[in-house]
């Protein structure tokens, strides 16, 4: 089992950064990759960016490279999403998430097998 929180999130005017964090515990030497999704009132949740735990390697959304950031720290086995020139469309609940096989990053929902509650950010025009 792992466990995931997320923190950072809030209101942020257009143009605006945020910081999320996600922080994993329990079996956190099965993890090999971790991801940001996001969920928008009355829209499917969508992938936002990947990152493996160990190589560093990332992938991002095309709605968002450029402006955003994935990253981990493994010493404390948290993943971050540095979000950069927020737009209003970029307003949505984001969650992490964690995939235990090994392999290409995954950009659907069935490949991650634990997620943490959310975190809302709010970007307002």
């Amino acid at each position: 089992q792992v466990q995931l929180v997320e923190s950072g999130g809030g209101l942020v005017e257009a143009g605006g950064s945020l910081r999320l964090s996600c922080a994993a515990s329990g079996r956190t030497f099965s993890i090999y990759a971790m991801a940001w999704f996001r969920q928008a009132p009355g829209k499917e949740r969508e992938f936002v960016a990947a990152i493996t735990w160990s190589g560093g390697s990332t992938y991002y959304a095309d709605s968002v490279k450029g402006r955003f950031t994935i990253s981990r720290d493994n010493a404390k086995d948290t993943v971050y999403l540095q979000m950069n020139s927020l737009k209003p469309e970029d307003t949505a609940v984001y969650y992490c998430a964690v995939d235990h096989r090994w392999g290409p990053l995954q950009t659907v929902q069935l490949a991650y097998g634990y997620w943490g509650q959310g975190t809302q950010v709010t970007v307002s025009s």
